[in-house]
């Protein structure tokens, strides 16, 4: 099926994007990746009348460090976080995680505001920016505004974002030194989206403790959540000797799993526990420097 006719427009400026998007409301879908704006248009369950291409558009592209904060324009491909330099020594669980989303070709499209702002309870990156408490910045007509990753995520498909609000960049405060982070995935074979995937953040004391820590998870819910649970019962505990799996139990905790296609929900609970506690043993190790 082909998607209805709609007016094209290319957007230089991230300005510019905005602009037609206050002129065209709703009937209006901004273009980045197009992984998930274009099969929906070919199904007919979408149908702008006028589609925003912001692929090149000056003010969402690029990586920089500025202010203690990673500073990602929204534009910017997965392909860049997997290979950047930057990312990898600050924020490497972004780098890791986005390498493994979908395959080459996707990745070399894909986009981090793309994903973010569709919301897909099952792609990768939503869990990896509530583990780092990063903000999500976007500009509408009345001007900029910063979300906080913890807020902005509301439902399936579903942001804090505004119908004419463009997600402008992703800031990320960089963490301090010893931190560790890791994401695990059990992939769904065919599409590469998360039926579980676990980002782990933490950050040790000068005691060997863990002073500071960030679980989420995405996959098993409407939209991704950090396990709080899990945060609460690492804080405090021997990053060397803690009991990673009786902390890890705590990740199912305010989930509701239902039995289907991804398996019963015994089975789904179980894939929760067992990737949070590699994600979690393995960020402590990288902590330790290890």
């Amino acid at each position: 099926m082909y998607a209805t006719s709609f007016e094209y427009h290319h957007a230089a400026t991230a300005e510019e994007a905005q602009r037609l998007l206050a002129r065209y409301g709703e009937d209006a879908k901004l273009l980045a990746g197009g992984h998930s704006l274009v099969p929906l248009m070919k199904l007919r369950l979408a149908r702008p009348s006028h589609v925003i291409d912001i692929r090149h558009a000056a003010g969402l592209l690029g990586i920089r460090e500025e202010d203690g904060h990673l500073r990602i324009g929204a534009a910017t491909r997965y392909r860049e976080l997997e290979t950047s330099d930057l990312v990898r020594r600050t924020v490497p669980v972004l780098a890791e995680a986005a390498a493994t989303i979908g395959d080459p070709q996707v990745r070399a499209m894909g986009t981090i505001g793309g994903s973010l702002a569709h919301a897909d309870p099952a792609a990768d990156l939503p869990a990896v920016v509530l583990a780092l408490d990063a903000e999500l910045i976007a500009v509408g007509s009345t001007g900029e505004r910063t979300i906080a990753a913890a807020d902005f995520f509301r439902g399936i498909l579903t942001t804090a974002l505004e119908p004419t609000e463009l997600l402008r960049e992703v800031r990320i405060p960089v963490p301090p030194p010893g931190t560790g982070g890791a994401y695990e995935k059990r992939a769904h074979p065919a599409s590469r989206f998360a039926v579980v995937g676990v980002a782990a953040v933490v950050t040790l004391g000068g005691d060997g403790r863990i002073a500071r820590a960030r679980v989420a998870l995405t996959g098993v819910g409407a939209h991704a959540t950090r396990a709080t649970a899990v945060e609460q019962a690492l804080v405090g505990t021997d990053a060397a000797g803690g009991d990673v799996a009786a902390a890890a139990d705590g990740a199912t905790d305010g989930l509701m799993l239902h039995a289907g296609r991804r398996g019963s929900v015994e089975y789904q609970a179980n894939l929760v526990r067992v990737h949070t506690r590699r994600a979690v043993e393995r960020a402590m190790a990288r902590a330790r420097g290890a």
